[in-house]
């Protein structure tokens, strides 16, 4: 049994990285806002159909009118087997 949130589940996997990368950002005082970077690895057993999943979880956190700069690469795998999708995220706060 995985502790992974959505084994399977494309979208669902990206939503809970996106949940978990604005916690990481609001805990140091920003806000996804701060995002000026995203890269994005999604394994490649993922059908590409899936992937406006990850456009549309995307534009309700990031500044859909001047949207961090972002890259998506496909990769044979991640660390943990059940990962579908890990995203990288590089924010500027200032204080």
């Amino acid at each position: 049994m995985s502790d992974t949130v959505g084994d399977d589940d494309f979208r669902g996997q990206v939503q809970q990285v996106f949940a978990n990368l604005d916690e990481a950002v609001k805990s140091v005082g920003g806000s996804f806002h701060d995002v000026v970077k995203l890269n994005c690895y999604c394994v490649d057993s993922v059908d590409r159909s899936q992937l406006p999943a990850l456009r549309e979880t995307r534009d309700q956190y990031v500044n859909t009118q001047s949207p961090p700069a972002s890259t998506l690469v496909f990769v044979s795998g991640l660390v943990q087997p059940e990962w579908l999708i890990e995203i990288e995220a590089i924010a500027v706060i200032n204080s």
